[in-house]
């Protein structure tokens, strides 16, 4: 019985050859042939009363559908392929024929098959859309006749795939809200990435070798239960405030990085990769050597980290130094000066008050982030912009229980600050601005816009943060709102999670995250089948359903 519904299924589906022999022998038997043309993306009640009322109208019903490559209802459409779309109509007792039309519209097929009677859905009995009326003359060229189908239940394919969309999960339908803001459009963003191109960034922080140890898979040492780990390669990324003017020069910014720097040769080997990238590097000779975090990794599994770092200690010279180093830099002014704060000495609390307030003259925005539990956010004061993680920030002004929306605002009107982008791993970002009118108090002023993470997994998380400040920050010095720079922050944030170890985010990389989020829909996957592994499994199963 299941193989005979499977034929006569297969059987309905036909060629244009089979369906136009088909049209002839009916002809000759005095059969009417209605016909009934469209996507049918999801068949749907409202489909099925105008097929049932079709089939009706005469002795046999053609439905045709049209072909993926000819379907124009948007990205994404058609949701479901044309094969199984046919099998679908294929499958309703209705329905005698189906057939794949692979040209735009059903025009000239309608004016080869010479249907008895072509049905169109009550909404097109007002309708003057040229195809429509193109399709209307090739029925009565034929002798045919339209009749409207009574319309009593209405249904959208298009509109049940939009609701479908919005409800697959939060984020996915927090994320079509977000692109249907104008500002947030692709044409847009696009505009904002290449206003990034030539603006003057100088980055102040300090440089970090980031170096990725791949090793063979883990033993037991024989003397004492312990890991054993036998190294294999290595591969050394320059971070911290680095990767920070590395990113900023991929993005075609002119990038001035000012960093302490011990003697030695990494020292020539981090010059030479910065100057090769296009970064002016202006170091602060220091005897320390380069800080290095080691992260042992086991196939794509991180396992271990090891700091190898030397804490700064500044003298008052070294501080006046610094200090100077930075106003040569930035003179006679930068459209964005981003400070970066990791907590290993380089700024106490004073010294990086001082430099967020000679900045602020001089930079057309000046952001800042920190890491580090030695790092000291409260002391980033006058920023437009803030980039911590939410357990920075907790911890960073010692609130650990009140709402996000609280401590943003707190850390806000602490450091008489504008911005803030706070972060939280998988569940995105918020972005948090203080409006001109601060009349209200200052726990009550705030707003907030979410932004979901905009890939699904990271495969490395080492460096989002620094790709998020640089790229946000280069967009509010280029003109763009905080909610366009927190989104294109967002999109190079992904791109960077994307990678293994500290690479710099390009307009390149931008542009494709934001055509990638803008093309984002639900779609139709097929199934993955998978031979099953007891041999007498498989006709066990052949054979039940065959029954």
């Amino acid at each position: 019985m299941g193989e005979s519904r499977s034929n006569t299924r297969a059987g309905k589906i036909v060629t244009r050859e089979q369906l136009l022999a088909v049209r002839a022998d009916f002809r000759r038997e005095g059969k009417t042939l209605v016909h009934c043309h469209g996507c049918f993306d999801i068949v749907h009640p409202g489909h099925i009363r105008h097929l049932r009322f079709a089939r009706q109208q005469g002795d046999a019903l053609l439905v045709s559908i049209t072909g993926d490559l000819e379907m124009k209802k948007g990205t994404g459409r058609p949701l479901i392929p044309e094969e199984l779309r046919a099998e679908n109509l294929a499958e309703l007792d209705c329905v005698d024929l189906v057939y794949v039309e692979s040209r735009p519209t059903a025009a000239e097929l309608l004016g080869e098959v010479r249907p008895d009677v072509y049905i169109k859905g009550r909404e097109y009995e007002t309708n003057d859309d040229p195809r429509f009326r193109a399709e209307r003359e090739a029925v009565e060229r034929g002798g045919g006749r339209v009749v409207f189908s009574s319309g009593d239940v209405v249904f959208s394919s298009t509109a049940l795939i939009a609701a479908m969309e919005r409800s697959v999960d939060p984020f996915h339908r927090r994320l079509v809200a977000l692109t249907q803001n104008p500002e947030l459009g692709a044409a847009r963003l696009y505009e904002a990435i290449a206003r990034l191109r030539d603006r003057r960034v100088v980055v102040i922080g300090e440089t970090i070798l980031d170096t990725y140890v791949a090793c063979d898979q883990p033993d037991v040492a024989g003397e004492s239960p312990v890991m054993t780990l036998r190294p294999l390669t290595r591969h050394y990324y320059e971070g911290g405030a680095a990767i920070i003017a590395r990113h900023a020069a991929a993005l075609g910014a002119r990038a001035t990085l000012v960093t302490p720097i011990g003697p030695g040769e990494a020292r020539e080997r981090v010059l030479r990769r910065l100057a090769s990238e296009g970064v002016d590097v202006r170091p602060l000779d220091v005897h320390a050597p380069l800080p290095e975090k080691q992260r042992y990794r086991v196939g794509a599994q991180k396992v271990m980290k090891v700091d190898l770092v030397e804490p700064l200690v500044l003298d008052e010279a070294k501080q006046r130094e610094l200090l100077g180093l930075c106003e040569d830099a930035w003179r006679p002014g930068a459209d964005a000066v981003i400070i970066a704060d990791f907590g290993l000495g380089l700024f106490t609390a004073r010294t990086l008050a001082r430099v967020c307030r000679a900045a602020r003259d001089h930079a057309g925005v000046l952001a800042g982030d920190v890491s580090g539990k030695r790092s000291n956010l409260r002391s980033m004061v006058g920023m437009d912009l803030m980039c911590p993680s939410e357990r920075e920030l907790r911890d960073g002004i010692g609130m650990h229980d009140e709402g996000l929306p609280a401590a943003a605002a707190r850390l806000l009107h602490e450091t008489r600050s504008r911005c803030a982008i706070v972060t939280m791993g998988a569940d995105g970002l918020v972005a948090f601005e203080s409006p001109a009118d601060q009349s209200q108090g200052w726990d009550r002023r705030l707003r907030g816009e979410h932004i979901p993470a905009l890939v699904p997994f990271a495969v490395d998380p080492l460096g989002c943060g620094d790709a998020l400040l640089t790229t946000s920050a280069l967009a509010l010095a280029a003109g763009s709102s905080l909610n366009s720079a927190a989104f294109l922050g967002a999109v190079a944030a992904g791109a960077q999670a994307q990678r293994l170890g500290n690479l710099p985010v390009s307009g390149a990389d931008l542009r494709q995250g934001v055509t990638r989020v803008h093309s984002a829909h639900l779609a139709f996957t097929a199934a993955e089948l998978i031979p099953a592994r007891h041999p007498g499994l498989a006709g066990d199963l052949e054979r039940a359903a065959a029954s």
